[in-house]
């Protein structure tokens, strides 16, 4: 295969926080013509166009056909395209390796495999900023499998002696951990066909449980596993899933993987929202690319993993991965700083009728109150990582959120609250009540979500709910009301917050507030401290 050139500024890549970003270096889309001089030369993407698009988006030079696939992901989305499979992207484009091609996997729909398999698995990332945006297309995924279509060619691809990695992208929920115990949940009618039937999985963890039985038969190294899900010790829940899946079919097996298998956690971040039909119509219209799912992100990007790899460790640290001893702290940082902050925006913004987060930050108000909700609430329980400037971080965070070209949806920000909410914001409200510490903005954005599960913001309008456990949640909100207790009775989200008398006080007139004097009332006594809930 042909490589085919692109330009590049001759600029050395500038610090961002951990990591300089993908695109540093990298030049500007050049002047575009019109809209219309564009839109009569809108090509398919494929690797024989690839070199026709190249004075409009910047293109793979790398030989594809050299890639080897070393790396297997499960469960790719719009933000594995944006984020790790840019930095596998990166290490060939800039001739450090081909030796770390990505294949993808899905296991519940068809619709990536029907998006990228005509286009010979390649798509676009868009980078937007205030400032303008610019364009690339990705080569590094080689292929993707619907494992349903066919259990047999992904287990293949798992023992393939060339697969050193395995990543997940499979959401908090799809670990299958009691939050109680953190123990592996077999309840599940297709754990159990994959227990009986492990030649022809349908779970992630019975294709990679099996996918490693068959390398140990074969005295092959094991793969690495390395989670991306925005979960707290993200490796040890893997561990804890596939080693407890594992038990149930063989205890040598489950002592092998325990051993030999490497699962390091990892801290990952750029905010990428769904791609609307729309943005893949004005991709085609401004860049000539007719892609069936391109990726919209943002400039930002940082990817930190702990240094722990069982079969050959990638050169991702080359183009901006940082790789240290231990994640806790950069993890913490995002999840409770970034997610903690999408969350309180989300539900209070909705029910204030705002639909994306750059709406919600070009109101002072709730600008004021995610600021002080960090500062006053967030900050002082954190530890600090090494190499971070807390300050800056969130300097940086606010900018982000208010960053209109991305206009990240609160609807998207919302959904799965009752995973998000237990691992981003609920330990540090936890642990701000159990210390006595400052606590009455996490307060206001618990009873946000309260209310927000009533399914209709302060107008009346309906919101729908997104979350695995939605009706049961639905049906808690509605029976309570203003009473917050029937919620905070459910241990496996709350944990022991209804044990605490003046917390519950708080968050009942919280929730009173909001009912009755609105949202911006609420929050404006939460940020003056005038409020119901002074701290």
């Amino acid at each position: 295969m042909p490589t085919t050139e692109r330009r590049r500024d001759a600029v050395d890549p500038a610090p961002h926080l951990l990591a300089p970003p993908l695109s540093a270096g990298l030049p500007r889309t050049p002047d575009l013509p019109n809209v219309a001089a564009v839109a009569d030369t809108i090509r398919p993407l494929s690797d024989e166009t690839l070199a026709q698009h190249g004075n409009q988006v910047l293109v793979p030079t790398y030989d594809r056909s050299l890639l080897t696939p070393a790396v297997v992901h499960f469960s790719v989305g719009g933000f594995h395209r944006s984020h790790q499979l840019l930095y596998f992207d990166e290490v060939a484009e800039r001739g450090i390796s081909t030796g770390w091609g990505v294949v993808g996997v899905g296991l519940h729909s068809r619709n990536m495999k029907d998006a990228l398999a005509p286009q010979d698995h390649l798509y676009t990332v868009v980078e937007r900023s205030p400032d303008g945006e610019r364009a690339r297309v990705v080569g590094v995924m080689i292929d993707y499998h619907f494992a349903p279509d066919d259990p047999a060619t992904v287990l293949d691809v798992l023992t393939d002696p060339r697969t050193r990695m395995v990543s997940l992208t499979i959401t908090g929920s799809g670990y299958r951990l009691c939050p109680q115990t953190g123990e592996f949940d077999p309840a599940d009618v297709d754990i159990r066909w994959d227990l009986e039937h492990p030649d022809q999985p349908r779970t992630v963890f019975g294709f990679i449980v099996e996918g490693l039985d068959r390398r140990r038969r074969a005295g092959l190294p094991p793969f690495t596993v390395v989670s991306c899900d925005n979960m707290h010790r993200n490796g040890d829940c893997a561990r804890s899933a596939l080693v407890g899946y594992a038990r149930l079919r063989d205890e040598v097996l489950a002592r092998w993987i325990t051993d030999r298998v490497a699962f390091p956690s990892s801290m990952v971040d750029r905010i990428t929202p769904h791609t609307t039909p729309e943005e893949r119509e004005a991709v085609a219209q401004r860049y000539g690319v007719q892609d069936n799912w391109p990726v919209i992100t943002e400039p930002f990007s940082q990817w930190v993993i702990e240094d722990d790899f069982c079969n050959g460790r990638p050169p991702l640290d080359q183009v901006g991965v940082r790789f240290v001893p231990d994640v806790a702290r950069y993890e913490l940082m995002k999840t409770r700083l970034l997610n903690a902050s999408h969350c309180a925006l989300g539900y209070l913004g909705s029910l204030a009728g705002f639909t994306s987060i750059d709406q919600v930050m070009a109101d002072p108000l709730f600008a004021t109150y995610v600021a002080r909700m960090m500062d006053d609430e967030v900050t002082p329980l954190l530890p600090p990582p090494d190499g971070i400037d807390l300050a800056e971080y969130k300097r940086t965070l606010l900018q982000r959120f208010a960053n209109p070209a991305i206009a990240d949806t609160l609807s998207r920000l919302a959904r799965r609250g009752s995973t998000k909410m237990p691992h981003h914001l609920l330990p540090t409200l936890r642990q701000a009540v159990a210390e006595d510490r400052p606590h009455g903005l996490l307060t206001l954005a618990v009873a946000g979500w309260f209310r927000y599960l009533r399914r209709t913001d302060e107008y009346g309008r309906l919101i729908p709910i997104d979350d695995p456990r939605a009706d049961e949640l639905q049906a808690r909100a509605a029976a309570g009301g203003t009473d917050p207790r029937p919620l905070l009775a459910d241990r496996t989200i709350f944990g022991d917050l209804a044990e605490h008398p003046a917390f519950v006080a708080e968050l009942e007139q919280a929730l009173e507030r909001i009912e009755r004097d609105g949202v911006r009332a609420a929050m404006t006594g939460a940020v003056t401290g005038s409020g119901t809930l002074r701290s």
